[in-house]
């Protein structure tokens, strides 16, 4: 689990969608900078396009309602999209290419979701098996801290009572 989207979701809270964005972005480039890349940047992009499908929605919906119900809907929507996409888009294109990057068989990366859940038996079933529960997990997991966290940073912060 990465808690690292937390001061991304703070920051678009705090700023606003742009500014949400532009941190995941900085986020992934000072990881970049600082640890390289072990998946020739596939693993980076990743990071940065599902990352964006949860900040999105949570920041902009907050924004349009400033208020702890809104942050609620926003960062469920927040989750939800992420956990829809990030498994299309590892279906389509992460898993396929991580195959190929670490000349790993595809059917050997099935095999793995198999041991776990023994009706996986395509990369589809892999993403909506394995890939949706850990989004869903990271979701909720970043969206209580998250909510926690808000109010505590954003009072020293921006001076708000």
């Amino acid at each position: 689990l990465d808690f690292s989207e937390i001061h991304v979701l703070l920051c678009g809270f705090f700023l606003g969608p742009s500014a949400g964005v532009t941190c995941l972005a900085l986020k992934v480039l000072l990881k970049l900078l600082l640890q390289g890349t072990t998946t020739a940047f596939v693993g980076d992009l990743a990071n940065f396009v599902v990352g964006t499908t949860l900040v999105l929605p949570a920041v902009v919906i907050y924004h349009l309602h400033k208020s702890k119900k809104s942050a609620l809907v926003g960062l469920v929507l927040g989750t939800l999209c992420m956990a829809v996409f990030g498994s299309l888009f590892n279906a389509v294109y992460l898993i396929p290419e991580f195959s190929r990057l670490f000349k790993l068989p595809l059917e050997a990366i099935i095999a793995m979701g198999a041991a776990i859940y023994p009706a996986i038996d395509s990369v589809n079933k892999l993403a909506l098996l394995c890939v949706v529960p850990l989004n869903i997990v990271k979701g909720a997991m970043v969206s209580i801290l998250t909510m926690l966290l808000y109010k505590h940073v954003a009072r020293p912060l921006f001076r708000e009572k």
